[in-house]
C-alpha cells in the first residue's frame, strides 16, 4: 500500500509507502560487508535475504506480519504551524508519537517512555523500530510495526538493533487477537497525516521508474503473504 501528501507548492511529492516484506535481515550504515559475513551467510540459510541499508541502527528483520513504512519526505518543505523546517531529531520523535498514538488508540496498549528511538511495551519488549536517513532534508527508510506473532522466531536469531535483553512484542501477543496487517494501515495513514501535518491521498503511481518500484514492492508483499 502508498499514499502521498500532494503540495501545491513543490513539485516534489512526499510519499508514505506501506508494505509486508518478506524476511530479510538488514544492517545499518556502521555495519560492514566483511564484519557481517559470517551473520550473512548463517541468516540466509535460514531462508531470509540480508541487506546492508545506509539507516541508521543495527541488525535487524522485516518480514510478514509487519507493517513496514517508508516516508520519503522533503523536511524543508514547512507545514502550515510551523515557521521553521523539522529538525531531524523533531522528525524521529515524530515518528514515535505515530506509533504511540496509532497503538494507544487502535488498541489501547500501554507504553513505556525509552532513550531509544523504538516504541517499548515494557522494559525488555519491543512493538516497533524506527531507522532513518536523512540526506539534502529528504528522508529515506523508516518504521516498521509488529502486528502478529510471526516476527517474533525470525527475531530471536538475532540481537535486534544491539538490544541484547530485548524482545520483539506485537500486537497480537499483548491483545491476544489475531490482527490483520492490511487493516493497520488506515490507522496509521490518519495518524501520519494529523501528525506530520500531511493531507494525506492515495498515491497514482503512473508509470515510469516510480511506478515499477510500487509494483515490485506490491508483488513481493502478495508473495510473503502467500508463504506463511
Amino acid at each position: 500500500m502508498q499514499l502521498q501528501d500532494r503540495r501545491l507548492s513543490s513539485s516534489h511529492r512526499d510519499i508514505l509507502l506501506l508494505l509486508q516484506h518478506k524476511p530479510v535481515y538488514t544492517g545499518g550504515r556502521c555495519q560492514t560487508e566483511s564484519e557481517t559475513a559470517p551473520e550473512r551467510a548463517r541468516l540466509i540459510a535460514l531462508g531470509a535475504d540480508f541487506v546492508l541499508a545506509k539507516r541508521g541502527g543495527e541488525l535487524t528483520y522485516h518480514g510478514p506480519g509487519q507493517l513496514v513504512g517508508y516516508p520519503l519526505l522533503d523536511l524543508g518543505r514547512r507545514a502550515s504551524t510551523s515557521t521553521s523546517a523539522i529538525s531531524i531529531r523533531d522528525y524521529i520523535c515524530q515518528l514515535q508519537h505515530v506509533l504511540s498514538l496509532h497503538l494507544r488508540s487502535a488498541h489501547g496498549l500501554a507504553l513505556i517512555p525509552s532513550g531509544h528511538t523504538d516504541v517499548f511495551l515494557g522494559e525488555h519488549e519491543k512493538v516497533a523500530s524506527i531507522g532513518v536517513q536523512v540526506r539534502h532534508r529528504l528522508t529515506t527508510h523508516g518504521f516498521s510495526m509488529n502486528v502478529t506473532r510471526q516476527p517474533r522466531a525470525w527475531f530471536d536469531e538475532i540481537v535486534a538493533c544491539g538490544l541484547a535483553d530485548v524482545k520483539a512484542a506485537s500486537i497480537e501477543s499483548v491483545t491476544g487477537r489475531k490482527p490483520d496487517v492490511g487493516m493497520e494501515i488506515p490507522g496509521i495513514v490518519a495518524r501520519f497525516g494529523r501528525v506530520m501535518e500531511r493531507q494525506m491521498v492515495p498515491l497514482e503511481v503512473g508509470s515510469g521508474q516510480l511506478a515499477e518500484l510500487v509494483y515490485t514492492l506490491e508483488q513481493e508483499s502478495r508473495e510473503g503473504e502467500r508463504t506463511t
